[in-house]
């Protein structure tokens, strides 16, 4: 099959009857470029470019986690995680589990033992940080759900998840460290995070 019969059909399929597994596998046939990442946020795929300032501050917070937890903190970038929701296959730009996480059946994270996340904010898909991905977490019981927008210059940090919202929001400029001492035993700062 080629890439264009690849699409079509892929655009003609129901979307309802395609699980978030068949959805990738297509996906991962597509000529996809160097530097995109492609995730699925209720159903809809967005393939969006990372871009310097964006990975910036993902590396930024990783390297926090790891000098507080070690090298073996279960963190990730970038990996498939499907949490509740209707095709709700994301990509966090970081994930951190718990310690004694262990893939399903099926090979993939489970949305269950997410303690932290964090998403760098991109025009294209702000919308999906700020609203069905944050619906999402919270709906999932993620603990701590960071957004840091460098078009802004601020983070959002939401914690407390209760009935698909968060309860608690602390929005911090740039250079404000954040404190996670309470949910996560860590003070993040934020002094040299990038903006756009």
């Amino acid at each position: 099959m080629t890439v264009l019969e690849d699409r079509i059909e892929m655009a003609d399929a129901d979307a309802k009857a395609m699980n978030l597994d068949e959805w990738f596998e297509r996906l991962e046939r597509m000529p996809v470029p160097e530097g995109f990442r492609v995730e699925i946020v209720g159903g809809n795929v967005y393939m969006t470019p990372q871009r310097d300032t964006h990975w910036g501050i993902i590396r930024r917070i990783v390297r926090a986690l790891e000098d507080r937890f070690g090298m073996d903190v279960p963190v990730f970038s970038d990996v498939r995680i499907d949490f509740p929701g209707e095709a709700n296959g994301f990509c966090p730009d970081v994930a951190m589990l718990d310690e004694a996480a262990k893939k399903d059946a099926t090979g993939h994270w489970r949305h269950q033992d997410v303690r932290f996340v964090a998403e760098v904010i991109l025009k294209g898909t702000a919308t999906n940080d700020y609203g069905p991905k944050k619906t999402a977490y919270a709906t999932a019981g993620v603990p701590v759900y960071l957004v840091a927008d460098p078009y802004q210059g601020k983070c959002h940090l939401y914690s407390e998840p209760k009935d698909g919202e968060y309860l608690s929001e602390l929005t911090v400029a740039f250079g404000t460290d954040i404190d996670l001492t309470t949910p996560l035993g860590l003070t993040l700062k934020t002094d040299t995070f990038p903006r756009d």
